[in-house]
């Protein structure tokens, strides 16, 4: 009886180890299962915290675009920044020839004027007494122009002596000097001498604009007296204004005539202009070491003055490549991204992709791509700093 009892005791014992044992091997299959399962789910909500979503309430709110990647002929750029300038056969400061008063001005800081127009009016007793100086000279010369004649007459009849007719044309020809001077100071004067020979005395003299332009600066006053020095106006012709441009001395190789120049002014801010380079400097400036470069304006739009602060690029050598608008791309550590854009039923997703960049050019990137592309993948046209921005929100959100 007693081995029976202890036959039952061992089965018992056997059944409820082997019991236990299949039990525990089952926790730990489980165990082993929904970790599994917990680790899958993982990396799931990694990829997924990758794309951000967006509504489309949200997508309007942004005004997103959204688009093909397109190819554009991107130029390479030279930065150079100067000056607008005109030649020097289009500035005139005017002056007086000899010392006087003003005695009239027509014109002020800004009129037009024409090549030859009157800018002012000047008078003084110098002015009478040089047509004076120059009557009595004329006169003279008449007189001695007859004595000579009639010197040269005796002479030829072998009646008059030889010193005499040379005196006389020696004479002569002085006073045909002295008046040829005057004369020529008469005209600079805007005096014709003609008129003086009747006696028609001018009682002030004109002051004639040298060159179309227009008045910068008026540096007188009426009835100021003015040594011949002095200057009186400054004009601008502005017809021929171009860009004074400064390259730095490890750009200069890569500039050459004809290329063309994209620049602005701040007087018209937000509106580019062009120029085409026609003279590239030979010499070196010391400071800082640069060269100028000069590029003839395409549209002047006569709103351009002489002085002003010119930021240009010059645009080198063109490539055509795969291009983004510059706000489709951000920077995120040592990468940069843009982001792929999919319509998914009420709302976007968008996928970050890696990019170098290349040649920026009015406001376009060149970009070649590190990961896969999808085909047929449309872009985020704009927003990538909102988009990363996004895309890191729903990283932070994962790990809490």
């Amino acid at each position: 009886m007693k081995f029976i009892i202890n036959q039952i005791i061992i089965v018992l014992c056997t059944t409820f180890l082997v019991a236990a044992c299949n039990s525990k091997s089952s926790n730990s299959q489980d165990q082993v299962e929904e970790k599994e399962g917990l680790e899958e789910g993982h990396d799931h909500n990694e990829n997924e915290s990758e794309n951000v979503h967006l509504s489309l309430a949200q997508f309007k709110a942004l005004d997103m675009q959204v688009g093909a990647i397109p190819r554009k002929n991107l130029s390479n750029i030279v930065e150079a920044n100067g000056e607008l300038e005109v030649p020097p056969k289009n500035e005139a400061a005017v002056t007086a020839i000899l010392g006087a008063n003003i005695s009239s001005i027509e014109v002020i800081e800004g009129d037009d004027v024409q090549k030859g127009q009157v800018l002012a009016y000047l008078s003084h007793p110098n002015i009478i007494e040089l047509q004076g100086s120059y009557l009595e000279s004329f006169n003279r010369k008449i007189f001695l122009e007859q004595e000579y004649n009639r010197q040269q007459k005796l002479y030829e009849e072998e009646v008059g002596s030889g010193k005499a007719f040379q005196q006389i044309s020696a004479d002569y020809r002085s006073a045909e000097a002295t008046v040829k001077s005057y004369e020529a100071q008469l005209r600079q004067l805007r005096i014709l001498p003609e008129k003086i020979q009747k006696g028609d005395f001018y009682n002030r003299i004109p002051v004639l604009s040298p060159i179309k332009g227009s008045i910068t600066k008026v540096e007188v006053k009426t009835g100021q007296y003015v040594q011949p020095e002095k200057n009186l106006f400054e004009i601008v012709n502005i017809d021929n204004i171009h860009a004074d441009l400064m390259v730095f001395e490890n750009d200069v190789y890569k500039v050459n005539e004809g290329q063309r120049v994209r620049f602005t002014v701040e007087t018209m801010p937000g509106k580019e202009l062009y120029a085409e380079i026609y003279s590239v400097g030979k010499k070196f400036e010391q400071d800082p070491k640069a060269v100028h470069v000069h590029a003839e304006i395409e549209n002047v739009l006569g709103k351009l003055i002489p002085g002003m602060y010119v930021r240009g690029e010059i645009l080198t050598d063109s490539v055509t490549s795969l291009a983004l608008p510059e706000s489709a791309i951000t920077r995120e550590g040592d990468d940069y991204l843009t982001f792929t854009a999919t319509e998914e039923g009420e709302e976007w997703m968008f996928t970050p992709l890696r990019v170098s960049t290349g040649t920026k050019s009015n406001g376009w990137v060149a970009v070649k791509f590190l990961d896969a592309v999808p085909e047929n993948a449309q872009f985020a046209l704009n927003n990538a700093y909102y988009l990363i921005a996004e895309m890191k929100k729903g990283e932070g959100g994962h790990h809490h």
